[in-house]
């Protein structure tokens, strides 16, 4: 009888006692050192080591609560759902996700690949850090993940079984509250709204109309287009990176969904990206890194849809999927879906309960008043005119007008 047999929240020590109980990577006399390293809103994530043997492991523990809130109360299923997805995926897009080692549905709890070298891609570009393999490594992701997991691809039966397997409505729910309705109206009084901006927040995201009427259209389209399996919260925080290699992790938000969900929220925090250097590097560091977003956003909307062609015609399998004309038409809703979560991940980073840190560490008030403004104002762009966005330079054009107004 072990005491991992009924979950509870782990600690650091009781950390220690289950990877030596649940693995076979350390010696049962090893003198373990343990750290938690979690950065996220959701989960407590530990690494664990050996300096003797040089072994090492990341154990990441669900919680009932989010760390952020103990309002949120969600399943520990999403640590079952993440560590599938995670193997899943190792076989559509091998090397480009962490290795598991195990998981454990009664402690909520997986083990896996210790990536110790390589650090959060959202800090590394606060510091104005570049990577040339990002917007090929990001797009071959998206592609092999997403279309691979459609209905254009898989038998229809085989895909509908999956879409049963990763139904996740707790944490759809976090979305469909985050993104899709509180930054545009406060109905919980959550909201972290930069003074400076309150009246701003006010005109352009509350009093809006035409804006809330786009964004319910969207809403309804999120909850019920099961188009691919989704990462479901795919940002600069939940990918880690070196100059030569980009590793995915922490799909807990995954489920069934609009293909552009994905592809917008790394858009989206690319422009924080932006924002950020722009208010905070000095003129010749910021000229190169600005430069370097400028092309990584155009090469990763290029790439995608360049990939997506090609992988199209090699895996199609359904009949009508091939009828002529309706690859442009399947793509031309992805993009828009881009274009429109582009905007929505924006406003919910500005306004919403869970910010980022490219913005809400600009130290100068104005400058990171004017970068809030830039953002809201970029994210109505791409959401009510998302029809109009499909290339690389459409979209990064639609964000320079918006920083131009300011």
């Amino acid at each position: 009888m072990s005491r991992f047999d009924t979950y509870f929240l782990m600690n650091s020590d009781d950390i220690i006692e289950y990877v030596k109980e649940k693995l076979d990577m350390f010696e049962k006399d090893a003198k373990l050192d343990v750290k938690e390293i979690g950065d996220g809103n959701l989960n407590y994530v530990y690494r664990v080591w050996d300096e003797k043997s040089g072994k090492s492991v990341i154990v990441k523990h669900a919680g009932i609560e989010l760390r952020i809130s103990k309002e949120f109360k969600i399943s520990t299923d999403r640590n079952r759902i993440e560590s599938e997805i995670l193997m899943l995926v190792d076989k559509l897009a091998p090397g480009l996700v962490p290795k598991i080692y195990m998981y454990d549905t009664t402690m909520c709890a997986c083990c896996m690949e210790d990536l110790t070298g390589y650090e959060l891609m959202r800090y590394a570009l606060m510091r104005g850090e570049t990577f040339p393999l990002f917007a090929d490594d990001i797009t071959t992701y998206m592609v092999n993940t997403l279309l691979l997991t459609t209905d254009v691809v898989m038998e229809h039966k085989e895909k509908k079984a999956l879409v049963k397997n990763y139904i996740n409505p707790e944490l759809c729910e976090i979305t469909e509250d985050l993104v899709y309705t509180e930054p545009y109206a406060d109905l919980r009084n959550r909201n972290h709204v930069f003074p400076p901006i309150a009246d701003f927040v006010q005109k352009e995201l509350y009093d809006d109309q035409e804006l809330k009427l786009e964004v319910a259209k969207l809403k309804f389209d999120f909850l019920n287009n099961a188009q691919a399996l989704l990462h479901g919260d795919l940002h600069t925080g939940s990918i880690f990176i070196k100059k030569d290699s980009t590793i995915i992790f922490d799909p807990e938000f995954a489920f069934y969904g609009p293909i552009g969900y994905d592809v917008g929220n790394v858009i989206a925090n690319l422009f924080f990206a932006w924002c950020r250097s722009d208010a905070e590097f000095e003129p010749e560091k910021k000229e190169s890194f600005c430069e370097w977003i400028h092309e990584t956003v155009i090469k990763v909307i290029d790439m995608f849809i360049e990939k997506f062609n090609a992988s199209y015609d090699e895996h199609v399998t359904e009949y009508m999927a091939k009828t002529p004309g309706f690859k442009e038409h399947y793509l031309d809703g992805i993009l828009a879906d881009t274009s429109a979560v582009t905007g929505l991940e924006l406003n919910r980073r500005i306004v919403g309960i869970a910010n980022v840190k490219d913005i809400t560490t600009i130290s100068d008030q104005g400058k990171r008043a004017r970068a809030e403004k830039i953002c809201i104002t970029a994210a109505k762009d791409f959401i009510k005119n998302r029809a109009n966005y499909k290339t690389g330079e459409q979209f990064w054009n639609c964000f320079m007008a918006n920083v131009n107004k300011f």
